[in-house]
């Protein structure tokens, strides 16, 4: 994972950019912000990377509770699948396979101590995010969230 300035840079950087930059420092080929509206769904900010025509309408708005995201914004903490073509937890929506991704990641984007929104990333091989990955894109979103 990339360091302290890399960090310090999203918060200057266009969201698309911002984005991008982290989803290469992570690995992922695909990625995706959402903000928490007013009236609690997710909207979508940001993407990059390929994603399906028909799911791009699906993840526009996301509720919270549903789907990675949504589960990352109701508990406040990262969410994780290593696959997820073969993943039977029920966390991952249908239209998530879809993608061909398959270790993905959902982490809080948090202000003030508040969720105010979800960055995910997806990598096209299977994979554990460790706690450091977290953590670091915890980090990530947090300065993304100076976006709003």
């Amino acid at each position: 994972m990339a360091g302290a300035e890399l960090i310090r840079s999203l918060r200057s950087l266009p969201l698309e950019d911002a984005l991008e930059r982290v989803m290469t420092a992570a690995g992922c080929e695909t990625g995706t912000v959402h903000r928490l509206s007013s009236d609690g769904a997710l909207e979508l900010e940001a993407h990059a990377g390929p994603v399906p025509p028909g799911l791009l309408a699906v993840i526009r708005s996301i509720p919270v509770g549903k789907g990675l995201a949504g589960l990352a914004a109701e508990r406040g903490e990262p969410v994780r699948i290593c696959n997820l073509q073969t993943d039977d937890s029920g966390a991952a929506r249908p239209g998530a396979r879809s993608t061909g991704m398959r270790g993905s990641i959902c982490v809080p984007m948090t202000a003030a101590g508040r969720t105010v929104g979800v960055l995910g990333v997806a990598s096209a091989r299977e994979r554990e995010f460790g706690e450091a990955e977290a953590a670091w894109l915890c980090e990530a979103a947090a300065a993304l969230a100076a976006h709003w």
